[in-house]
């Protein structure tokens, strides 16, 4: 399966770090908050990843041209004609396509453009701004068990993203955004999606998280598979330092890989 990552926002929320680069882009612990969130996929056996870009694409795109620089000892032989030797190849065997979904577009708009890529076949699909350790084994076996259009990733967490009226089946009765009196389950991504599903999106103006899932749900094809580990978006510089104190620490909740 082929694993889908949101990455084309402006991330006005984290200007500080985003002004330069796209929001997937800012490190934690040295590497790209997009680093982490593929290594968490490919510790599942998932190595093949669609990058939707928009803002600052071509940062994205530089940083896979040189990737396999970036992670090997290289030795380079000036007084030989430019040698270069490569020493150690640490990359991973990912093979990574970097989407440019345009620079406005919405996040279902996103998804809609992308749909080439990822062909007749499920996918899963998330956000480039939050890390996790969802056992995304699980989460697939869950999702194949239902047979509905998509699976979303449900957590309890605070009030400030759209929340889930979820029947005791896991069934999403209801996908809207808050309100002062709604409960805690919200969708933090780590999707699973049917193929057919991109036929709810109308195009570049679509948001995701409005009609497609809302209209999901409404058919009764939306379900949520509960997850009762760690989620962290980075939003703010506090949640990115946040971040950064966990990885500093050793003990990341969502680093479920080995080195």
């Amino acid at each position: 399966m082929k694993v889908v990552i949101l990455a084309g926002g402006f991330g006005t929320r984290i200007s500080e770090e985003s002004y330069n680069k796209p929001k997937p882009m800012v490190e934690i612990g040295g590497m790209p908050i997009l680093w982490h969130i593929m290594k968490h996929y490919f510790h599942y056996g998932y190595n093949e990843f669609i990058i939707c870009a928009g803002y600052k694409q071509h940062v994205i795109k530089e940083y896979f041209a040189d990737y396999f620089l970036h992670t090997s000892d290289i030795t380079f032989d000036f007084s030989e004609g430019n040698k270069m030797t490569v020493h150690h190849r640490n990359a991973e065997p990912w093979k990574v396509t970097v989407v440019d979904t345009g620079l406005n577009t919405m996040t279902g708009g996103r998804v809609k453009r992308i749909k080439p890529y990822v062909g007749d076949e499920p996918f899963f699909l998330t956000y480039g701004d939050g890390v996790s350790n969802v056992d995304l084994h699980a989460e697939l076996a869950f999702h194949n068990s239902h047979k509905k259009l998509v699976t979303i990733s449900a957590y309890n967490a605070g009030q400030r993203f759209g929340v889930l009226d979820i029947a005791s089946n896991g069934s999403i009765k209801e996908f809207r955004e808050k309100t002062k009196g709604d409960g805690n389950m919200i969708n933090i991504g780590f999707m699973i999606c049917e193929p057919d599903f991109i036929d709810y999106i109308d195009g570049d103006d679509t948001v995701l998280e409005k009609y497609p899932l809302e209209h999901a749900a409404g058919e009764g094809e939306l379900m949520a598979y509960r997850h009762t580990g760690f989620w962290q978006c980075m939003d703010t510089i506090r949640e990115k330092e946040n971040l950064e104190k966990l990885w500093a620490s050793g003990n990341a909740p969502w680093k479920v890989w080995n080195d």
